[in-house]
């Protein structure tokens, strides 16, 4: 149950930004444009960095809606998402998503963490400026995200078959302000 009077059964963030739609909407205009804007990486990427910065935060709403989200838009190749949630080391993903994904893990700790020698690797591996900073600003927008889902304890359901269901709305929808 949450800490305040949200409206009962609405799961994560969606309850949160309806009991106060004003704080909500730039919210949702954030994640939209970081998720679903004009980018070279793709959306399903995109929507993993949020997945894996959320697993690291120990925060399964967002984890699990973001992760449904980047499965729905890899389509056949769904199971990078689970082999980078269980080790992004391991993953059959790019170099580049690789390095990314590390950055995205400094920004969740801290974002002093992130060094020049992260930065240099990832150029290396071919992102760009654009990609890296739209990878530290995804990763810090999770975070903060989790933190308001998490320190409000905003309902989290635990059937899988729901969060396959946000997915493909995510997915398919982007990021649309609840009424």
């Amino acid at each position: 149950m949450a800490y305040i009077n949200v409206p009962e059964g609405v799961p994560g963030i969606r309850s949160l930004v309806m009991f106060r739609p004003e704080t909500g909407k730039p919210l949702y205009e954030l994640a939209q444009v970081l998720l679903r804007g004009n980018s070279t990486l793709t959306e399903a990427e995109r929507e993993l960095i949020a997945a894996y910065v959320s697993k690291r935060n120990d925060t399964m709403f967002c984890m699990m809606s973001h992760a449904a989200a980047s499965r729905a838009l890899y389509g056949n190749d769904k199971n990078i998402v689970d082999d980078v949630l269980k080790d992004m080391q391991q993953a059959n993903i790019s170099s580049k998503m690789k390095s990314l994904l590390n950055i995205a893990g400094k920004v969740q700790i801290l974002g002093k963490e992130v060094k020049p020698g992260d930065i240099e690797a990832a150029r290396k591996e071919g992102a760009t400026d654009k990609e890296i900073h739209d990878t530290v600003l995804i990763a810090a927008a999770f975070s903060m995200f989790n933190r308001y889902v998490d320190g409000l304890a905003s309902f989290t359901p635990t059937d899988e078959k729901e969060y396959e269901a946000m997915g493909k709305r995510m997915a398919e929808k982007g990021y649309v302000q609840p009424k």
